[in-house]
C-alpha cells in the first residue's frame, strides 16, 4: 500500500512519459559554482527524497529541542551581502549543525542538535518551518542507528555523507564527523555537520580533520575557524583556497585546501570500493547497476556505506544513475527496502535482517570476515556484460594495487570503465539525425543497434537502451544544440579512443 514512486522527486508516471523527463530533469541537476552548465557527464548525484519521510519527522517523537545558542552575528550590511554571496553558490557550506543523542523522559535516547552555526534571523514563518524540517532530518542521518544509544568509553571517529532532496528539487549535500569528545568514564558521541549545496567529499573530510583537531581544545575553538571558512570563496577545479587560523600551541597556521582538478572525481574515493571488493565483484556489481537494479549494500561503518556507493555511481560516467540513492538508510526509513523501483541503499549490519528480506535484487555484504559477498542475488550478474569488455575493465584495472594513492585510482579506475561505454555507445552521435541546424535531433535507436558488430555486445546494448539513464542521456543530446556537438568531456574522450584506433591500426 505504499507509494515509492516519488523517492527522488520524479514520479513514475513522469519518467515513463518521453515528454516529461525533460522536465524532471531540471529537478535533478546540480552545476558547481563558476561553472558552465555542465553536459550529462558531469556527475550528479541521486540522494533520498527529504519530503518523502517529512511526516515521520514532522511529529514530535520525543520530548522537546533544545534551545539552540546564539552564534556570531554579522552587521546587516556584511549578512546581506554573504547571503548574496551564497544564494550565487560561492559559500563552502550553508550550516555547521552539533548532534547529539538527549536521553528523553522515556529514558531513551534520541539525536538532537545542541549547536547551530550560524543561527539565521530574519526568516519568515514558511522559511523558518522548512529549516525546522531540514535541521530534524539531519539528526536522522548523523544517528541512523535511531535510539539504540549509551554512553561510551571508545569510539573510532567516522566520516561519511549523505544528500537531501527536496520536492523542489533543490539538494543539500550532508558531510558528517562522528567522534567521542575528549573526556573520562562514558559518554555520549557527537556528530558535526556541514551542510553545503558543492560536493566535495575530500575536501570537506579536511575541513573535519581541522574541525576534530580544535574540538580537543574546546568547542568554542571551532567557530572562528568555521567563520573563516564560511567567508572564503569555494575554488575553482584544480585551485587552492587558503584559511588563516589560530590554534593553542601551534599558533596561527595557514591551512590549504585544494579542489581536485577533475570535478566529477572529486565526491569520490576509490579506495574503501576495491578495499572491500576484488574487481571481479566490483564487476558484477557495476553489471547490475548498468542494468539498474535494485542493490543494497550492507557495512557495520557509515563512511564504508557512503563511500562504496559513491563510487558505485561515479562507475556509470558519463551516465548518471537516476532512481533512489540513499547511501545511508536511517532506521526509521528502513520500509524503503521494499519499493520495487531500482535503488542503491546503504543498510547498516544491524538492520541487514529488515532489508534482506526481499527477492529479485543484489544484496552485497561489505563487511570484514563476511562467510559471502553476495548474499542474495539474480545469478547472472557475471554473464550480463560483454565477455570481451569484461576481461578489458579487469586488464585494465591491474594497474593498481593495494598501495595505491587516491590520485592513482582517480586515474587508472575511470579510465577502465569508461572505454567500455565508447565501445559499446560511443557511437551514439551519428545516430542523432537533425532536420536542420537548429532543429532538435531525433535518436534512431533500431539503427544504432543494428550498427554493432560484435553479437554478444549488441545484446548488451539492446537491454542498455532500454534505462532511463541512457534514455534521459539521449535526450539531452537531442536537445542539445548543434553547435556543441562534440564538446562534451564524454565526446572528447570518444574523438581520443578512435584517434588511437586510427594510429593502431596504420601501424598494423
Amino acid at each position: 500500500g505504499k507509494d515509492y514512486s516519488n523517492m527522488n522527486g520524479v514520479t513514475l508516471s513522469n519518467v515513463k512519459r518521453r515528454g516529461t523527463k525533460a522536465n524532471a530533469r531540471k529537478h535533478l541537476s546540480v552545476f558547481l559554482p563558476g561553472e558552465e552548465q555542465p553536459d550529462m557527464g558531469t556527475m550528479k548525484r541521486f540522494s533520498t527524497l527529504f519530503s518523502s519521510f517529512r511526516g515521520k519527522i514532522n511529529k514530535d517523537r520525543t520530548g522537546k529541542e533544545p534551545d539552540l545558542p546564539a552564534s556570531t552575528e554579522l552587521s546587516s550590511i556584511e549578512e546581506k551581502a554573504k547571503e548574496q554571496r551564497y544564494a550565487s553558490g560561492q559559500f563552502f557550506f550553508e550550516y555547521l549543525v552539533v548532534v547529539r543523542p538527549k536521553k528523553t523522559k522515556d529514558g531513551i535516547y534520541e539525536p538532537q542538535i545542541i549547536y547551530q552555526f550560524p543561527k539565521k534571523d530574519g526568516m519568515v514563518r514558511f522559511q523558518k518551518e522548512e529549516e525546522e524540517k531540514t535541521l530534524k532530518a539531519l539528526t536522522l542521518f548523523c544517528f541512523p542507528e535511531g535510539v539504540n544509544w549509551a554512553p561510551l568509553t571508545e569510539y573510532s571517529s567516522e566520516t561519511f555523507s549523505f544528500v537531501l532532496t527536496d520536492v523542489d528539487g533543490t539538494r543539500k549535500n550532508g558531510y558528517c564527523r562522528r567522534l567521542l569528545p575528549d573526556g573520562k568514564g562514558a559518554r555520549l558521541p557527537e556528530a558535526y555537520c556541514i551542510i553545503s549545496n558543492l560536493a566535495c567529499f575530500g575536501l570537506f573530510s579536511k575541513i573535519f580533520d581541522e574541525v576534530e583537531q580544535r574540538r580537543k581544545f574546546s568547542m568554542a575553538m571551532i567557530y572562528p575557524f568555521m567563520q573563516s571558512l564560511r567567508e572564503s570563496a569555494f575554488p575553482a577545479p584544480g585551485h587552492t583556497v587558503n584559511i588563516k587560523s589560530f590554534i593553542p600551541e601551534r599558533g596561527t597556521e595557514i591551512i590549504s585546501l585544494t579542489r581536485p582538478t577533475d570535478s566529477w572525481l572529486e565526491h569520490v574515493d576509490f579506495r574503501t570500493l576495491f578495499k572491500c571488493l576484488s574487481d571481479e565483484e566490483v564487476l558484477q556489481v557495476f553489471a547490475a547497476t548498468v542494468l539498474e537494479r535494485r542493490i543494497i549494500f550492507i557495512a557495520d561503518e557509515l563512511g564504508t556505506l557512503s563511500q562504496v556507493i559513491h563510487a558505485v555511481a561515479v562507475l556509470l560516467y558519463p551516465f548518471i544513475w537516476q532512481h533512489t540513492l540513499i547511501s545511508i538508510v536511517p532506521e526509521i526509513l528502513i520500509d524503503v527496502v521494499m519499493a520495487p523501483t531500482p535503488y542503491l541503499l546503504g543498510v547498516q549490519k544491524s538492520l541487514a535482517d529488515q532489508a534482506t528480506d526481499q527477492t529479485e535484487l543484489l544484496v552485497v555484504d561489505l563487511s570484514e570476515g563476511r562467510k559471502e559477498t553476495f548474499i542474495k542475488c539474480m545469478g547472472d550478474e557475471d554473464t550480463i556484460l560483454p565477455h570481451k569488455l569484461k576481461d578489458e575493465i579487469k586488464q585494465a584495472l591491474s594497474a593498481k594495487n593495494e598501495n595505491s594513492s587516491l590520485e592513482e585510482l582517480n586515474r587508472v579506475v575511470p579510465e577502465a570503465f569508461l572505454p567500455f561505454f565508447i565501445k559499446t555507445v560511443g557511437h551514439y552521435s551519428k545516430y542523432i539525425v537533425r532536420n536542420g541546424k537548429d532543429q532538435r535531433g531525433e535518436f534512431k535507436r533500431i539503427n544504432f543497434c543494428k550498427a554493432i558488430e560484435s553479437k554478444s555486445t549488441r545484446r548488451f546494448v539492446k537491454t542498455f537502451v532500454q534505462t532511463q539513464m541512457f534514455d534521459l542521456f539521449i535526450q539531452e543530446m537531442e536537445q542539445r544544440p548543434a553547435s556543441q556537438d562534440g564538446t562534451g568531456l564524454f565526446d572528447k574522450k570518444i574523438a581520443e579512443y578512435q584517434k588511437r584506433m586510427k594510429e593502431k591500426a596504420k601501424k598494423i
